[in-house]
């Protein structure tokens, strides 16, 4: 999987579709990914012990990773991500402007 977690990414379909945001947390077994104020769904929550409450909160659930793209630092649109080999490392590059992105 080409994403990282804290990538800046551009959501490419969906209700959320347009939004740019951070990714949170990526699934890589799923191929999903949770980005920050997006794809947010109210979940019922039972109190689990005497002190806790219970009731409706939101929050962030998974999305596919294909209705992402990290955005670039340069070109500043969605791009996708090339491989170039620096040495012995391997750096992720923005297909279009061809500028490493951290």
């Amino acid at each position: 999987m080409k994403l990282k977690k804290g990538d800046n990414v551009e959501i490419l379909a969906g209700n959320d579709k347009g939004k740019k945001s951070e990714i949170i947390e990526v699934l890589p077994k799923a191929n999903k990914v949770i980005v920050k104020d997006v794809n947010i769904k109210k979940k019922a929550t039972k109190p689990r012990n005497a002190n806790e409450t219970g009731g409706i909160i939101s929050r962030e659930f998974p999305i596919n990773a294909s209705n992402v793209a990290v955005v670039c630092p340069s070109c500043k649109k969605p791009a996708k991500i090339g491989y170039k080999i620096d040495g012995d490392k391997k750096v992720r590059i923005c297909r279009s402007c061809k500028t490493e992105i951290k």
